[in-house]
């Protein structure tokens, strides 16, 4: 049976259970990212990191949580009120959505029942995460926008120019995997993987995908909606006390959203490494959900370790990159796998696709070479002084003018 007819067969009850199980995963999956990355980036900085409150500081998020519920909760006066406290709701409630169609495990027994945790499987359930992650968008212009002050207004219009540049750029990296598995499905994706994983075959798109779900998540280095240098905290620097918990809650829980679904689309989902497949029917099939949970945290760990590597970069080099670099590749790689494709269908031999690819290969380093010396004899050109730099005309100083017309009527 598909994950659909299984999940078709789901009493309401059942629902309801997995509903909860997974918000309460998520909840604590946010509680041991803060604690992890705090206690990842400090060993890099060669520091201890939280370790007084519980063992090896394993409470010290869930103790922050406590002090951030209690502080005393202010509104701008200035602020449009309903508005402002709208919009984290939104960020928190919009980032739990998406792991409605997300399958965690394979075929399992919950209380006597055969289930899979997934809540509903529906043929077109990526565009329905994009769709979700759309409209948490909303949440941080809002914020910024109902915050009646300037700089946290920077940080939405920023937050909405960047997701909608790196949402492009991340749907055109998804072309090529709706290509090969024929679906949208989550599930049907997953099974799809089932020889190859699709961070092999479609190794580009991999790419290409990794970079643009740090800047979905506006993660360091590409957290340009709350640059502490130029606008004091972004988009939620007028929020305090459970609203600033809660756009605390939405990022963490975007990052295991996106790691999710990248688990999903590229690393096979909940199906266990080559060769130890013996793996999954182990515990009742529930050994799945470690496979999955171990291969998010696997991306969790990218995360942090970008964070505590990679200096923030400027807002133009950010928005030329998403714009000049990735959407262009990506449209270029949709043609390739799209040519590859049809002619495997057609039953070229296996020569011709060899072909195919060794000569784009050889045009993408080609074009690169040109690129690079085109670029180095700019760079000369521009020492030796030989680039002829434009004039434009420049209109005379008022005081001269008339300095000058004194002159001459006395002379």
């Amino acid at each position: 049976m598909t994950n659909a007819e299984i999940i078709a067969t789901d009493p309401g009850w059942i629902t309801l259970v997995k509903g909860l199980l997974i918000f309460v995963v998520c909840v604590l999956a946010t509680l041991m990212s803060v604690w992890g990355e705090r206690r990842l980036v400090a060993r890099m900085q060669q520091r201890m990191g939280p370790n007084r409150v519980g063992p090896f500081g394993l409470i010290q998020a869930l103790a922050d949580g406590v002090k951030l519920a209690l502080k005393e909760d202010l509104i701008p006066k200035a602020a449009d009120r309903i508005v402002f406290v709208i919009a984290p709701i939104i960020s928190a409630t919009t980032c739990f959505m998406a792991f409605a169609v997300i399958p965690l495990s394979g075929p399992v027994n919950l209380f006597g029942q055969e289930t899979v945790m997934q809540m509903t499987d529906i043929p077109v359930g990526v565009l329905y995460i994009f769709a979700i992650a759309s409209i948490g968008v909303y949440g941080i212009v809002l914020a910024g926008w109902s915050s009646g002050s300037t700089y946290p207004l920077l940080g939405g219009l920023r937050s909405s120019a960047q997701v909608i540049s790196y949402e492009i750029a991340m749907g055109l990296s998804l072309v090529a995997v709706f290509i090969y598995a024929g679906s949208m499905s989550t599930a049907e994706i997953v099974s799809a993987q089932d020889q190859w994983w699709f961070c092999v075959t479609l190794f580009p798109s991999f790419v290409i995908f990794a970079i643009s779900m740090v800047g979905e998540t506006n993660r360091a280095p590409f957290d340009l909606a709350e640059a502490e240098g130029e606008l004091v905290g972004g988009f939620h620097t007028e929020y305090s006390s459970l609203k600033f918990a809660l756009f605390f809650l939405a990022e963490y829980v975007n990052i295991v959203a996106v790691s999710a679904l990248a688990t999903t689309l590229f690393l096979g989902g909940y199906r266990a490494l080559p060769g130890l497949g013996f793996t999954e029917s182990w515990l009742g099939g529930w050994f799945t959900v470690i496979w999955f949970l171990a291969k998010v945290v696997f991306f969790f760990f990218i995360f942090v370790w970008l964070r505590g590597t990679l200096p923030r970069l400027r807002y133009d080099q950010f928005m030329k990159f998403g714009w000049k670099v990735l959407i262009p590749f990506s449209l270029i790689w949709i043609l390739i796998v799209s040519t590859l494709r049809v002619l495997s269908q057609q039953g070229a031999p296996r020569s011709v696709l060899i072909g195919f690819s060794f000569g784009i290969v050889l045009l993408v380093l080609a074009g690169s070479s040109l690129f690079e010396s085109s670029k180095k004899r700019r760079a000369q050109e521009d020492e030796l002084g030989e680039v002829a730099v434009p004039s434009f005309p420049v209109p005379a100083i008022p005081g001269k003018i008339n300095k000058n017309r004194t002159e001459q009527l006395n002379g």
